[in-house]
Parts: C-alpha cells; structure tokens; sequence
C-alpha cells in the first residue's frame, strides 16, 4: 500500500506543478488576460498599448537598444503573430503563456501583470528560452 501512496502523491505533486503551483485563479485569469491584451494591441498595430503593458526593464532596454520610443521601436522588431492562449503557468509572481506561436514571459508588479519576455522559443530542455523582445 505504500508504493500505491506515493504514487498518488507523485501524481498529485505532478498535477499542482502544472496547474501553476497552486496559484490562484484569480492570478492565473489576471496574467492570461495581460498576455491576450498585449497579443491584440500588437496585432492590431497599437503599440503604444502593447507598451504600457511591457515591464519597465523591458521598456527601457527597448528603448535604449534602438535608441527611439517604446512604441516606434516595438513596431520594428519581428514579434510573432500569435494565437489563442494554450496554456497559463502561474509561479508565485512569474507567469509563462504558451500561445499559438509564441510564448510570452510576464510578472506581476503593484500595477498588475507585465511582459518581461516576447517571442521566446525553447532551445531544448537543458536551455533557456530564446527571446526576440526582453529587459536586460
């Protein structure tokens, strides 16, 4: 009976981890919504909102690498179009969204969600994420 008990403990153990830890709905829904508004705002040419929903760090380095404002600069770099939302992982106050065709990288500050990480693509799973658009 013991193994059978650590089975279903590992099996629930499983289940938290990718339901988010845990994390609230209410945090799961909030960093979900932040990634779908900053997707829209970029597909619908609105930078200047796809930009106040970017972190401050992410801003700036935007910013200072192209050396023009937040909204002139995202509409150059080569973010994909993405889709529907696939999945929300919520870790204390990091976020990551698996969406058709790109992931998104957020954290949760006083004002509520922001994206610290755009176009990111796994580089296998021993690395790290490849983003197009991230803070220094």
């Amino acid at each position: 009976m013991a193994g059978a008990a650590r089975a279903v403990l590992c099996a629930a153990g499983v289940a938290a981890l990718l339901s988010g830890c845990g994390a609230s709905a209410a945090k799961v829904d909030g960093a979900r919504a932040a990634g779908e508004r900053f997707e829209r705002a970029l597909a619908s040419g609105d930078h200047g909102a796809a930009c106040r929903l970017l972190a401050p760090e992410t801003r700036g380095q935007l910013e200072q690498d192209q050396k023009r404002t937040c909204g002139e600069a995202l509409g150059e770099e080569e973010l994909p179009h993405a889709g529907a939302v696939r999945t929300t992982e919520v870790f204390g106050r990091q976020a990551m969204l698996s969406l058709v065709g790109d992931t998104l990288f957020l954290s949760q500050f006083s004002g509520g969600w922001k994206v610290v990480a755009a176009g990111c693509t796994p580089q296998g799973e021993q690395r790290p994420y490849q983003c197009v658009l991230k803070g220094g």
